[in-house]
């Protein structure tokens, strides 16, 4: 009886036919109804063999395990004599996951993420997960802002026990945020705060920053940043009470409003250190950006100690705490610090590990490194080294942390994960000016060839001006020391006539150049190369002086140019920097083996200045002298050039300078001149509603320029100048670049060109 009532038990609770049968010996097993699945994996499952005893509870435990598998909807255990059979009915393969109505998403990316919930082609359908992956479809686009979003999933059988899933969305419209709402704020405009949020309410950029779709991680953010606003203004008790998010009944508008607490405004009353100084208090008082009767900053304090735990950490302290513990007198509105120093043990580093390269190799990053394994850490060193990397402009996002040996007490690890980015470019550019029309320009370069770190590209020029095909390969590390090695080849066909010049030439040559680092942030170059240019002149309109030329050095000269640089790079970003700058200084002569002697020295220092948070500015200045030698004079194609893109936006390219003067009349052809100065001046800022989002960034610029003969004296009343707007857009096409220029000083005969733009996509 009990044996019957088992095998009852069992038949109710999986709702399957397992009839009560004595106890019996196996002499066959047959399993029945599958189609997709092994008969070894049912035999697998079974706990009983051909051979052995067969029970009620081993048939139970066998219905157990064949169910827990997830591919069967039915199981029943049967008994034919002394044959046990399994018959199964096996669940349906999903043999196609479809979406109609799909917009917000791509395709790939949702299947990829259904197939992590357990709903993916060639997979077992189960009811159960269909209802998870639907929900987690709608999580997807509530995060999106499309409260209104429908779903409805139809599951149409196939043939051989398949079935066909397919997702019927609606998205709606995205609810946008109506209005944000701060209430308590007294000390400063409710304007002003909102600055602050990236969240914002609907604007004319907001198809493409998205910022006026709620999501509740940009809001916890954007409280963050309210709340470092005000500690960083001396509200030291400042607190947000209350935060409602409330939507229309049309599921289209989004209320936002936050309640808050200012509190008094604190001054700073003292600042004492205590604990292990190591260093010189004096020493460590000049890292306190915190200093008595300033206004309270959070930001100034974190600064202060982490610039404590820095110069520790330079001395191989990895893991010194620095903390400020406050005391308030809040009758007197003043806040005393008095920040404790524990600099730990002195530790070094022991092993140095590369992760997330999986196209770049270890060493590209190992070479960039300035902390060495086995070596007392620095902190200083660490910090260079990410900052290395990170100029490489290999990776999208470079981490180094350095986690403890387990089981010591005075090592480290450095490990520094990357992820790695296109490195390949391919830019398109046109431009438009009244002399040369359209004017088109591509290339392709590859800046981490094969993972090697080395660099290679191909340029090509289409313009009337200038038409050139370049080829350039670099090695930056062609010795282990970091001497660098690379080769220039090219040819050029500059036909300025549609300038008013009269005159062409075509160059053809290459070289070779080395870079020598006699810094961490100076280096030397040196390049000897060979040029072989032919030189068209109309004996009847062009200026004596390249009539001249010709006649005394042939229309086809060879030089054999020699140049030596020095360079200086401080900025803290290859593509936003906001402060520090580059130098450079060059030199190049026409050395005796070929039939030109001449020289060209030029001198560039460009520096960025952080005005604030979100302004930057940049100042660049040019200076550039070159002559002949050996009573020779300076070749005219060798001559200096201003105007366009590069020196003085708003003018025409090579525009300025000399005229030319035919029986007393001034042409427009323009003769260039042996001195060239340049200057420029950029006040770099964000789109206004655009947040904190810095993909688009706007210069508001002026450009001065002009180049003279030897003959001249340089007089900056000479120099042309233009004001004007740039932007640079980082876009999901690639970076776009265009520019507004507006001449200030123009004169008559002045060539003008205004608008310029250039775009370009990676792979």
């Amino acid at each position: 009886m009990k044996k019957n009532l088992l095998a009852g038990l069992i038949a109710a609770v999986f709702a399957s036919g397992a009839s009560a049968f004595e106890a019996f010996t196996v002499k066959d097993i047959r399993v029945e109804g599958i189609q997709r699945t092994e008969a070894g994996t049912v035999f697998s499952y079974l706990p009983v063999k051909v051979g052995e005893t067969m029970t009620d509870e081993k048939a139970g435990q066998a219905i157990k395990a064949l169910f827990a598998t997830g591919f069967f909807k039915d199981v029943r255990i049967e008994v034919e004599g002394d044959v046990l059979i399994v018959a199964l009915e096996e669940r349906p393969a999903i043999a196609q996951i479809d979406f109609v109505g799909l917009k917000e998403f791509d395709k790939d990316q949702l299947k990829k993420g259904l197939k992590d919930v357990g709903i993916a082609e060639s997979r077992t359908f189960d009811r159960a997960m269909l209802d998870k992956a639907e929900q987690e479809l709608k999580r997807q686009y509530l995060s999106r802002g499309k409260y209104s979003v429908a779903i409805t999933t139809t599951v149409t059988p196939l043939e051989r026990n398949r079935v066909a899933v397919n997702f019927t969305i609606d998205e709606g419209e995205a609810a946008k945020i109506k209005e944000i709402n701060i209430v308590g704020a007294k000390a400063f405009r409710e304007k002003d705060l909102l600055e602050v949020f990236q969240l914002q309410t609907p604007n004319w950029i907001s198809w493409y920053t998205k910022n006026d779709q709620y999501s509740k991680q940009k809001l916890s953010a954007d409280l963050e940043s309210l709340r470092s606003y005000y500690l960083n203004r001396g509200y030291l008790e400042f607190n947000i009470e209350s935060t409602q998010v409330s939507i229309s009944p049309d599921k289209k508008d989004i209320y936002i409003t936050v309640g808050l607490n200012e509190g008094e405004r604190y001054v700073v009353s003292s600042v004492k250190l205590a604990g292990d100084l190591l260093l010189p208090e004096e020493d460590l008082r000049k890292a306190m950006q915190v200093k008595p009767g300033d206004v309270f900053s959070r930001e100034k304090l974190n600064e202060s100690t982490k610039a404590i735990t820095d110069r520790l950490g330079a001395l191989g302290y990895a893991f010194a705490n620095v903390n400020a513990a406050p005391e308030v007198d809040k009758e007197k509105r003043q806040v005393a610090f008095t920040v404790f120093i524990d600099p730990g043990r002195r530790v070094y580093v022991r092993r140095i590990n590369v992760l997330g390269n999986s196209k770049s190799r270890d060493q590209v990053v190992r070479q960039e490194m300035r902390q060495m394994e086995g070596a007392w850490y620095d902190a200083d060193r660490v910090a260079l080294s990410k900052q290395r990397i990170d100029k490489t402009n290999y990776f999208s996002e470079v981490n180094v942390e350095t986690p403890p040996v387990p089981g010591t007490t005075d090592q480290v690890d450095v490990n520094v994960k990357v992820t790695e980015k296109s490195t390949g470019n391919i830019s398109l550019g046109a431009g438009f000016s009244s002399s040369e029309g359209v004017i088109l320009s591509g290339g392709i370069s590859q800046a981490n060839l094969f993972g090697s770190g080395k660099f290679a590209s191909l340029q090509l020029n289409t313009g009337k001006l200038n038409r050139t095909i370049a080829f350039s390969y670099t090695d930056p590390y062609f010795t282990v020391d970091g001497i660098s090695q690379g080769f220039d080849v090219y040819h050029r066909t500059l036909n300025p006539t549609s300038l008013s010049y009269t005159y062409q030439t075509k160059s053809t040559g290459g070289g070779i150049r080395f870079g020598y680092p006699i810094a961490e942030k100076e280096s030397l170059s040196f390049g000897l190369g060979i040029d072989s240019t032919t030189v068209t002149v109309d004996q009847t309109l062009s200026p004596k002086r390249y009539i001249d030329f010709v006649n005394q050095f042939g229309s086809t000269n060879v030089s054999i140019p020699a140049t030596i640089g020095w360079g200086a790079d401080t900025k803290d970003s290859a593509i936003y920097p906001t402060r520090g700058g580059i130098q450079r200084a060059g030199l190049e002569v026409a050395v005796p083996g070929g039939s030109l002697r001449y020289y060209r020295a030029t001198y560039q220092a460009q520096q960025y200045f952080p005005v604030s948070k979100s302004l930057t500015l940049m100042l660049n200045g040019e200076a550039g002298y070159a002559d002949g030698y050996g009573n020779q004079a300076l070749p005219f194609y060798k001559r200096f050039y201003a105007g366009g893109v590069g020196s003085v936006r708003g003018y025409d390219t090579a525009s300025l300078g000399q005229r030319d003067s035919v029986n007393g009349v001034l042409s427009d052809e323009r003769l260039g001149g042996n001195k060239r100065l340049i200057f420029n001046a950029e006040l770099l800022f964000p789109l206004p509603g655009f947040g904190v989002d810095k993909s688009v960034r706007i210069g508001a610029f002026f450009d001065a320029g002009q180049v003279w003969d030897k003959s001249e004296k340089m007089s900056l009343s000479d120099m042309r100048a233009s004001t004007g707007i740039a932007a640079v857009w980082t876009s999901p096409f690639g970076p776009l670049k265009f520019s507004i220029a507006q001449p200030v000083n123009s004169k008559d005969g002045d060539k003008l060109q205004r608008f310029q733009f250039q775009m370009g996509t990676t792979f």
